[in-house]
């Protein structure tokens, strides 16, 4: 998987200690190299922080469609 980075984003080099085998089985579960797999271990980090938001809003957002009548449409 080709990953296209924007013009805009700047890029940071940085050193991590990392459990060998914790790498090891990351990237066996990524098929990629060690920076790409990094890459998609903080983006699964950060979107987290969103899928915690859109959890709290469960049972709080009030739709105005019918449920079943929405599934007579099908």
């Amino acid at each position: 998987m080709l990953v296209y980075l924007r013009m805009h984003e700047h890029i940071r080099k940085v050193t991590v200690h990392l459990p060998e085998d914790l790498l090891e089985r990351a990237q066996k579960a990524t098929g990629e190299g060690v920076t790409e797999t990094v890459r998609q271990g903080l983006r699964l980090v950060a979107a987290g922080e969103v899928y915690r938001r859109v959890a709290r809003l469960r049972g709080g957002v009030r739709f105005s469609i019918d449920l079943a009548q929405l599934r007579e449409d099908r």
